[in-house]
């Protein structure tokens, strides 16, 4: 099928649950969804490209409900892939639970950073350095409006007991930062590398994170 095909999909299932697709309704997007293809690592456009065996594709959804916004993603293995491949999919996920793991009341945001770059380090990977996490409520990008993902210095901020925000992770074979496509929309890793992305939404609470964006 083709990615717009895809799209078509995502949007009969927020239709069906009364959601609004977030990036349609807050900033035009040309689609339900963003889908990324490969080389495209974010905010993709749903259009003719076909999606074949053992391509990458990252699919986000954010979308409202009742004037609450929450935001999810993950990378997709079409078929079999190249083994590395497999891994980098495997540990972007594993990269997102470690990040999730560092949120609770009080405690620094750039915990979540740190955390990451550690396990990126060790697994030889590298981290998309301009794609931030977020907080997220009751629009799509709230404050705190960028929390990184990879190691930082000189934040104080932490986090408060009812934080809503997203953790976001971009792992890479090589990747450091996202370049605008010349549609006005879709990203590309700078220098090129494979990317994987996975995403949830979470509350802070004293006893660590509620992840809101798991399937019920």
């Amino acid at each position: 099928m083709t990615t717009a095909e895809l799209d078509q999909i995502g949007a009969r299932f927020l239709e069906r649950e009364g959601a609004v697709s977030a990036p349609q309704e807050i900033y035009d997007f040309p689609g339900a969804t963003c889908i990324s293809v490969n080389e495209e690592i974010a905010h993709g456009i749903p259009g003719p490209r076909v999606i074949r065996a053992g391509d990458l594709v990252n699919i986000d959804v954010s979308a409202s409900k009742d004037g609450f916004f929450a935001d999810t993603g993950a990378t997709f293995r079409v078929g079999p892939v190249k083994p590395r491949l497999e891994k980098l999919c495997r540990d972007g996920r594993r990269a997102c639970q470690i990040g999730i793991s560092q949120v609770a009341s009080d405690r620094p945001l750039v915990g979540i950073g740190k955390a990451v770059g550690k396990f990126a380090e060790k697994g030889g990977y590298t981290l998309i350095r301009n794609l931030a996490s977020h907080g997220v409520g009751r629009s799509l990008h709230e404050e705190p409006g960028e929390i990184p993902t990879w190691p930082t210095r000189g934040d104080r901020r932490r986090i408060n007991r009812g934080l809503v925000l997203t953790v976001e992770p971009f792992l890479s074979l090589g990747g450091l930062w996202a370049d605008e496509g010349d549609d006005g929309w879709t990203l590309f890793a700078q220098p090129a590398a494979p990317v994987v992305q996975y995403e949830h939404t979470v509350v802070a609470t004293d006893r660590g994170a509620i992840v809101v964006t798991l399937p019920g």
